[in-house]
C-alpha cells in the first residue's frame, strides 16, 4: 500500500487529490489499481514513473515488453507471485472487486497501441484510443466503488469520466506527444485544418491547431457531462470523489482552450488553490446530486468503442 501511494503521488497529483475524498477502503483500491496501471504504461513506454520516454527499441521489442504486461497480469489473476509489487497489487483488488482479465486485458490493448505506434485517422478511432488508455480504466474504477457489473448504465457513464479525462490529456499534451513521434487528433481533422501530421505543433502551425481545440473540448465536455449523470448513482464520498476529478480534468481541458495558441508554451495545468476551489466545488455539487447532464440526448455506450479491430 506504501508503494502504491508512492506511485500515484509522483505519477499524478490530480488522481492523487481526488482519490482521497473517497472513504478508505475504496481510497486504498484506487491506489492499488493505479499502481498497476502505471507499471504498466512504464513497462509499455520503457520509461521510469510516468518520466522521458526510454529507447523504444525495435517492433519486436515493443511487443515483447506488452507480452510481459500480459503474462504478469495473468499471474496476479491467478494469485501467482510476479515479483513486482504494482501486479501483485492487482492481483489483490482484482480479487476483492471482482475484475477480470478481459477488463485489464481492455487497458493492455491501449499501451500495445501505444507502443507499436498507433495513430488515429477520424474521430472514433481516437475514441476507441481513449476507451482502452482511460474509459476501461474508468470501468474498473467503477467496480471498485461498487457498481454492480449489470449496472450498464453507471458503467457506460464510468467509461465517459475516462473519455473525458484523456481528451483533456490529449489537447494539453499535443506539443509533448508530438516531440516523442506520436500525434493523438485524428488524421482527418488535422487534414481539414490544413495541417500534416508531425508538423501541427510546431510552433509556426499552433494558431491553426487552437483552431481544432473548440472541437477537442466540446468533446470533452459532451463525456464529462455525461460523467456527472453517473455519478449520481454512486455513494456520497465516491461522487464527491468522481466529481472533484472531473472538475479538474475539465479545467485543464477549459485552460487549454482559453490559452488560444500559447496552449503549449508552457505546460497546462491546475493549481493547489485551484484544485482546492474545484474539491469544494464538487463537494456541493454532490450534495445537490443534480446533474443537469449533456446538452444531447445520450445515445452512446461503452460497446461504441471496443474493440479496435487488430488489436
Amino acid at each position: 500500500m506504501e508503494k502504491a501511494l508512492e506511485s500515484i503521488e509522483v505519477g499524478s497529483h490530480s488522481f492523487s487529490a481526488a482519490s482521497k475524498l473517497f472513504d478508505k477502503t475504496t481510497r486504498e483500491r484506487s491506489w492499488l489499481l493505479y499502481a498497476w496501471c502505471r507499471r504498466c504504461d512504464d513497462i509499455a513506454d520503457n520509461q521510469e514513473k510516468g518520466g522521458p520516454l526510454g529507447e523504444q527499441g525495435t517492433p519486436k521489442d515493443a511487443e515483447d515488453r506488452i507480452q510481459a504486461i500480459r503474462v504478469l497480469t495473468r499471474r496476479a489473476l491467478e494469485e501467482q507471485p510476479t515479483a513486482d509489487f504494482a501486479f501483485d497489487a492487482f492481483g489483490l483488488v482484482a480479487k476483492e472487486c471482482h475484475l477480470d482479465y478481459d477488463m485489464a486485458n481492455d487497458v493492455i490493448t491501449g499501451f500495445a497501441m501505444d507502443a507499436t505506434g498507433f495513430a488515429p485517422t477520424n474521430e472514433r478511432d481516437m475514441m476507441r484510443y481513449c476507451y482502452h488508455v482511460a474509459g476501461a480504466v474508468g470501468i474498473m474504477m467503477a467496480h471498485i466503488m461498487g457498481v454492480r457489473s449489470d449496472d450498464g448504465e453507471t458503467l457506460d457513464r464510468a467509461n465517459d469520466l475516462g473519455l473525458a479525462f484523456q481528451i483533456a490529456n490529449i489537447s494539453r499534451d499535443v506539443v509533448e506527444d508530438a516531440a516523442a513521434g506520436r500525434v493523438y487528433i485524428p488524421a482527418d481533422w488535422l487534414a481539414e485544418a490544413g495541417l500534416a501530421p508531425g508538423e501541427h505543433a510546431k510552433p509556426e502551425n499552433r494558431f491553426i491547431l487552437a483552431s481544432i481545440m473548440p472541437r477537442m473540448i466540446a468533446l470533452m465536455q459532451k463525456h464529462e457531462d455525461a460523467a456527472r449523470l453517473g455519478a449520481k448513482n454512486l455513494p456520497f464520498r465516491s461522487r464527491w470523489a468522481v466529481l472533484a476529478a472531473a472538475n479538474i480534468y475539465g479545467a485543464i481541458g477549459r485552460k487549454v482552450l482559453d490559452r488560444g495558441q500559447k496552449a503549449w508554451d508552457s505546460r497546462t495545468c491546475v493549481s493547489r488553490l485551484e484544485k482546492a476551489w474545484h474539491v469544494t466545488t464538487a463537494f456541493f455539487e454532490a450534495l445537490r446530486n443534480n446533474p443537469p447532464g449533456p446538452d444531447e440526448p445520450i445515445t452512446w455506450s461503452r460497446h461504441d468503442y471496443r474493440p479496435l479491430a487488430g488489436w
